[in-house]
């Protein structure tokens, strides 16, 4: 990442890299969904979980998401967009054999929920339930 006129950061290209200016609320990355292998039920990228403070976004860059918030489940394409506004409760996942490319938006303390869940080798619903808790979160 590179300062520029010391208005914004610029990660050029994105790819696979994490936007986040320090001190900001807002980050930015490109992640890849793995596709499902074929006959396979397609695993949830994140839990079924709830921001009770924090919006979150998702750009698709190539392929397809399925997305439930609250009740509705979407289907997300190349060029489709999603957001799960606070309050309400979502998952997603890949459904196809391909992998997907996606950019995520979220805010600060989303990133920090998924860093503090990325460095616990402890992974059991106790531990996720109260990491989620830590962060403004619920884990349904």
């Amino acid at each position: 990442m590179s300062k520029s006129s010391g208005y914004d950061y610029i990660a050029s290209p994105l790819a696979g890299k994490i936007l986040a200016p320090s001190g900001g609320d807002l980050v930015l990355a490109e992640w890849t969904a793995e596709g499902t292998p074929s006959g396979e039920e397609p695993q949830l990228i994140a839990p079924l979980h709830i921001h009770h403070h924090d919006d979150e976004a998702w750009y698709i860059l190539e392929g397809t998401l399925v997305f439930q918030i609250g009740d509705a489940t979407l289907d997300a394409n190349t060029g489709g967009a999603v957001i799960a506004p606070y309050g309400k409760s979502h998952t997603f996942w890949n459904p196809n054999q391909t992998p997907a490319r996606y950019l995520i938006i979220m805010t600060a303390q989303i990133s920090a929920l998924v860093n503090a869940i990325h460095a616990t080798d402890e992974r059991n619903p106790e531990t996720m339930k109260k990491l989620f808790k830590q962060y403004g979160s619920d884990l349904l």
